[in-house]
């Protein structure tokens, strides 16, 4: 037994400035009292995205399935509206080395179904996602396990179930954050229902968290998906309504059109027309704060033009030519800030002075002139397309950011609309892309290397440029395994700094989250440091 220990408290977690980077609404950063009498039963109704796969949790890596899989499950922890982790089912997590950690588990907790969760629960769950045959989206999560291989099938040998209630976890390497990663979704335990057919359950999970589905069809494929509250849930995310119908609407004015009408409770992404007029159409139940979200385009690697010293001197072009600061001024009206690096501000450790930054300011000059040295070595006569989904609201500012471009360095650019974000992340896991594409990070844990090592890291899914560096993994690595997570920063710095040469994403600006409610429906409704809506908190009054 583990005697020495250093608990989750040492961990970095969001800086308490965050906020003041981008201001929120005058309403309590997000909370709304309401008026009239609450309804226990009340559901919240809420807008979403079709999830891009079947609700398995260590295959959910977008957005639109995060928010059902965060809502049906527990973990060992979740985290707050500051992103601090809260322990759900760990009752500690304890180590002498952050390398081997010996968890103990809350006893008396159940699956949906009522099969008790015991350690087995964790680490046959985990066990699974890693392995190469099942190829889950998020299997590097499970890199720094003893045993982990991405290239066969191999057991983590680092996972030790010493009895029902406790388990130890031996790392490759030293992990600072690895108790802090630990309220990720792909950490969760799952029922044996499970592994009898995995297909079966994407479609109707089991889950031990805050709401269940309503039903075998609760979930309507392009609709919607229906959850209540469960009435056994043993966690500390009660929820104090009857349930949420997440709509997935085909465009955001549809679902702020609804929100203005009363026939949608909460909205948590104010469309780009409304960003004007959101605060007096909705002046007690507005928010516009703050949130670990990241936005940027990026050009894939195995397109022509794109790769090597021409490519090089691309990319920096392409983003010298943006004038991020007149886009977020004219048309986010204030609801976003230009980036200055490839993570969030309100993430603890961040630095907006990093080397190699100056290549984010608009520069038409010297981008003009990389350009110009770019067709020297192969003239480009194609047209460069950005492409987005439709129903996310990026119209108008891919419109700005192609103009400028084309502006800048006089070449034809213009917007890919496809229909849907499911849609177009088909077109940048399967390397169809034949330009450029909007992409985005919304942090699974609120860590600088969560943004630096899914997206850009070997190995990862998500690594759609499909960037592939060396020194830039070396830099991860040594990063993950420093003594401190303070110690580890300087590595992840490093390593950006890196990024700002190679620039396999363009970094465009963080997101706030700006969202609406209807304060005839419900009240207090209050947003997380990730964009999402603390659901089970929000009081129905309809």
């Amino acid at each position: 037994m583990i005697k020495k220990r250093a608990g989750l408290s040492a961990l970095a977690v969001l800086g308490a400035t965050a906020l003041a980077l981008t201001g929120c609404s005058g309403n309590g950063g997000g909370s709304g009292s309401g008026s009239g009498s609450t309804n226990a039963n009340g559901i919240v109704t809420t807008n979403g995205s079709e999830p891009q796969n079947p609700l398995i949790p260590s295959n959910t890596t977008e957005t639109g399935g995060g928010k059902i899989i965060t809502s049906l499950f527990d973990g060992l922890f979740t985290y707050d509206a500051d992103g601090k982790p809260v322990k759900e089912l760990a009752k500690s997590v304890e180590t002498d080395d952050s390398k081997t950690f010996d968890i103990t588990i809350n006893t008396g907790w159940k699956f949906t179904n009522g099969e008790e969760i015991t350690a087995e629960s964790f680490t046959k769950a985990w066990n699974w996602a890693a392995q190469k045959s099942n190829a889950q989206g998020a299997s590097y999560f499970f890199e720094n396990i003893e045993g982990y291989d991405a290239d066969k099938d191999s057991e983590l040998t680092g996972l030790k179930v010493v009895d029902d209630d406790e388990f130890t976890v031996t790392l490759k390497s030293a992990q600072s954050d690895f108790p802090l990663s630990l309220g990720y979704n792909a950490f969760v335990p799952l029922p044996s229902a499970f592994y009898d057919d995995p297909k079966a359950f994407g479609e109707n999970p089991i889950g031990n968290g805050p709401y269940k589905l309503d039903g075998k069809k609760a979930w309507t494929h392009n609709q919607d998906i229906k959850l209540v509250a469960n009435e056994d849930y043993q966690g500390k995310r009660k929820p104090k309504n009857g349930g949420l119908t997440i709509t997935f609407y085909s465009t955001q004015d549809t679902a702020y059109s609804d929100a203005q009408g009363g026939n949608l409770d909460v909205l948590d992404a104010v469309p780009d027309a409304a960003f004007s007029t959101y605060k007096s159409d909705f002046p007690d139940s507005n928010v516009n704060q703050a949130a670990a979200i990241f936005q940027a385009i990026y050009l894939p690697y195995y397109l022509d033009h794109w790769k090597g010293e021409e490519g090089q001197l691309r990319r920096e072009a392409i983003s010298m030519s943006i004038n991020r600061k007149q886009i977020t001024d004219k048309i986010f009206q204030g609801t976003r800030t230009p980036a200055k690096d490839f993570t969030s501000p309100v993430i603890d450790g961040w630095t907006g002075d990093l080397k190699g930054s100056d290549v984010l300011k608009y520069d038409p000059d010297e981008a003009k002139k990389l350009w110009a040295e770019a067709d020297k070595m192969s003239k480009y006569n194609d047209t460069l397309t950005i492409t987005y989904n439709a129903d996310g609201g990026h119209e108008a500012w891919v419109t700005a950011v192609t103009n400028s471009i084309s502006n800048t360095l006089g070449i034809k650019a213009e917007g890919n609309a496809v229909p849907t974000f499911a849609e177009a992340l088909e077109l940048q896991t399967d390397d169809k892309l034949k330009g450029g594409s909007r992409t985005g990070w919304q942090a699974d844990y609120p860590s600088l290397y969560n943004f630096l090592g899914p997206t850009m890291g070997e190995g990862s899914s998500n690594n759609y440029s499909r960037y592939d560096s060396a020194e830039y993994n070396e830099l991860l690595a040594k990063g993950r395994s420093a003594a401190t997570v303070e110690e580890g920063n300087k590595f992840f710095d490093q390593a950006q700094e890196l990024l700002f040469q190679d620039l396999p994403e363009i970094p465009l600006w963080y997101s706030n989250v700006t969202g609406v409610w209807s304060a005839d429906n419900v009240k207090n409704v209050k947003f997380g440091w990730d964009s999402v809506p603390l659901y089970y908190d929000i009081e129905v009054t309809k």
